[in-house]
């Protein structure tokens, strides 16, 4: 076997470790005359998500919505995507099980629940949990809702034809106090390596980044701090423990003695994986999630920004050993533009975080950053993020986009409300196509399916389609059709006494397909 397919084959086993397994199957026939075969690609078989515990407020009300959109194929029958209480490990069952036992068993079945349901709660790790969100097809959602304060982390795994693009939805409401706003987040894939430029040590501002473990072992942790100047001096930030199937929120601003407005942190993992997320609160403007961004690349797109943003901010890190000259551009309704606060380049520093404040860049349309080299400049990866404020006076709510890849195959994002909902596709290079489907209600409803054409260099903001006959929320899903990279993100507002609340989520591909290459000898004896 030359390198190139072991070079593929790792390509592929990597693939499979992030967004679950693939399903594989013996390969067709060696043609001796062939050199080489085009991958196949197949859906994933397991998928993982974490939702951090959402707020601390006795005023908050959590909606967690599931959903697997329908239409994947050669997934296997049967399947679960089941979203549990983060304190002990979800019940270990095989759905295909299930579907080999008789009534009676079944009967059985209902009948050892509803004593165990009655029972009293066991004590210690070998106590069952209840999942408290339960996805049983594809193409409809489920949704549950917390209150209060107590609302757990959630942890969940997806199987079968319920795991190619599973995606569940976090959205909290605080109507009053520092935390106060509409604060939205997709819940994250386990990983060992996050970037969030964005967040803060500032003194007018509480950071915590929730690190959600969802295996039977403790992970272990570190958190680094890089500010305008560099690294920023951390005691407490290195070996961090995450005991297994639990969640640690961590105050930034203990890990540090330094104040800074515009922070970029980093999480990796020495042992074990987790779900990282920064829940990030300011005095003035309320809270929400800021989510990390996309890979570290020499160019990037934060798409989303609302047509009637009153502040927005850039932050922008190179994590290599390089410095980055950046052209910062706006991609809007009628084309792309150099703001006039963005007039000369962003010089980023290597390991260091900078910043540029566009003022309300977007001037009543909607609108996507698009950064990458100045003429003349290297080719240097960076991550970003932007802070975006609605609203003025005592008024005002943020949110975060972080930078997002495009929609290669499909992205979905949940929790659509008949109102409220504002969907952006930016296309910064090609003209493309975009189908978007909007799935049926969870609580009832019919799907609608909608064509949008987007011309390159332009961001198009629409209201998304509402499924025939809504009940409860629904969720779109984008699949681009032809023409070039498209990139994807969903506000979605709520006005609450005068404040205009609002959250973005970034739509990145869901992954749900990976590619395994073919092979001239069958490995299915190889186990």
């Amino acid at each position: 076997m030359n390198r190139t397919t072991l070079s593929l084959i790792a390509v592929a086993t990597a693939l499979a470790a992030v967004t679950g397994f693939a399903a594989v199957s013996a390969p067709d026939p060696v043609d001796s005359t062939a050199t080489a075969k085009t991958p196949a690609r197949l859906p994933v078989e397991r998928s993982s998500l974490l939702c951090p515990a959402p707020s601390t407020s006795e005023l908050a009300e959590t909606v967690y919505t599931s959903f697997t959109p329908a239409g994947t194929t050669g997934a296997g029958t049967g399947g679960a995507a089941e979203l549990a209480p983060s304190a002990a490990p979800l019940t270990d069952t095989d759905p295909a099980d299930d579907e080999k036992k008789t009534d009676e068993d079944k009967a059985k079945d209902d009948k050892a629940k509803d004593d165990e349901a009655k029972a009293p709660a066991a004590d210690g790790a070998d106590a069952k949990v209840k999942p408290f969100l339960a996805l049983k097809e594809p193409g409809k959602p489920v949704s549950g809702t917390k209150k209060g304060a107590d609302a757990p982390a959630l942890v969940g795994a997806a199987t079968g034809p319920l795991a190619p693009g599973w995606t569940a939805q976090q959205t909290t409401t605080v109507t009053a106090g520092d935390s106060r706003g509409l604060l939205g987040m997709t819940c994250t894939a386990p990983g060992t390596d996050f970037w969030f430029p964005g967040a803060s040590t500032d003194k007018s501002r509480q950071d915590y980044v929730h690190l959600t473990n969802p295996d039977d072992t403790a992970a272990v942790a570190d958190i680094a701090l890089f500010g305008k100047e560099g690294t920023l001096k951390s005691d407490t930030g290195e070996g961090i423990p995450v005991p297994a199937h639990s969640s640690v929120p961590v105050l930034l601003s203990t890990l540090t003695g330094e104040a800074e407005p515009n922070v970029t942190v980093h999480v990796s993992t020495r042992t074990g994986r987790v779900g990282a997320v920064v829940n990030a609160t300011e005095e003035k403007t309320g809270g929400d999630w800021l989510a990390a961004s996309a890979d570290a690349a020499p160019r990037a797109v934060l798409p989303g920004i609302p047509g009637d943003a009153t502040s927005v901010r850039l932050v922008v890190f190179a994590p290599g050993e390089d410095d980055a000259e950046l052209k910062v551009q706006l991609a809007g309704k009628s084309g792309t533009i150099v703001p006039s606060s963005a007039a000369e380049p962003l010089n980023v520093k290597s390991g260091m975080t900078a910043s540029l404040d566009l003022g309300d860049v977007t001037k009543g349309e909607a609108g996507a950053v698009r950064i990458g080299p100045a003429e003349g400049g290297r080719e240097t990866p960076v991550v970003a993020a932007l802070r975006v404020v609605r609203g003025k006076g005592d008024d005002q709510e943020v949110a975060f986009i972080p930078a997002t890849g495009p929609v290669t195959e499909r992205a979905t994002v949940a929790d659509n409300r008949a109102k409220g909902s504002t969907l952006t596709l930016t296309a910064p290079e090609k003209s493309a196509k975009v189908k978007v489907t909007a799935s049926a209600g969870s609580g009832g409803g019919e799907q609608v399916v909608k064509t949008y054409s987007v011309k390159g260099g332009t961001t198009l903001a629409v209201t998304p389609p509402v499924p025939a006959g809504l009940k409860g929320s629904y969720a779109l899903t984008v699949e681009p059709e032809s023409g070039g990279p498209v990139h994807a993100a969903r506000a979605l507002a709520v006005t609450q006494d005068g404040v205009p609340m609002f959250t973005v989520q970034t739509l990145p591909d869901d992954r749900g397909m990976v590619s395994v290459p073919a092979t001239k000898e069958d490995l299915s004896v190889l186990k």
